[in-house]
């Protein structure tokens, strides 16, 4: 079943209650984002085997001040790593991009931007660093053994 409301945009919050019988069953809350401040990185595993075929999967969020996506950001990001491992692939999810998957850089969609990181063989630690224009950069570090 699909449920939907058409809302003059306001900015704030929506706060949608789900109830069976009285009985509150699920809640939800979108927050209207600001302006693009900085981006944010989360990683799928923060440990991977170090031999030289192994993938973490690193999303790069755009979000604003009080950290909230921005679904409307396109930022180009540009990824760097440090240690031994490489950046496999990138990409965002927009299936019109014609950007190569096999580089450093890659434009957000939706606030939102994806790197692969293979491991290396050599156990230790990736770095991995994010950044764009005037927004604030991330750093994540992946442990490899």
């Amino acid at each position: 079943m699909h449920a939907m409301w058409r809302l003059q945009y306001t900015p704030g919050t929506l706060r949608a209650v789900g109830r069976r019988n009285g009985t509150v069953i699920r809640t939800k809350e979108v927050k209207t984002a600001g302006e693009p401040a900085k981006i944010m990185l989360e990683t799928d595993r923060d440990q991977i085997s170090a031999d030289g075929m192994d993938l973490a999967f690193l999303t790069a969020r755009i979000v604003d001040r009080a950290g909230v996506l921005v679904p409307h950001a396109d930022n180009m990001i540009n990824f760097s790593i440090r240690g031994d491992g490489k950046i496999a692939g990138v990409d965002n999810g927009l299936q019109t991009s014609h950007e190569p998957f096999q580089a450093d850089h890659h434009k957000a969609f939706n606030g939102l931007c994806l790197a692969v990181i293979r491991a290396g063989k050599t156990p230790g630690a990736i770095t991995v660093g994010a950044a764009s224009g005037d927004l604030e950069p991330a750093v994540l570090t992946i442990k490899t053994q």
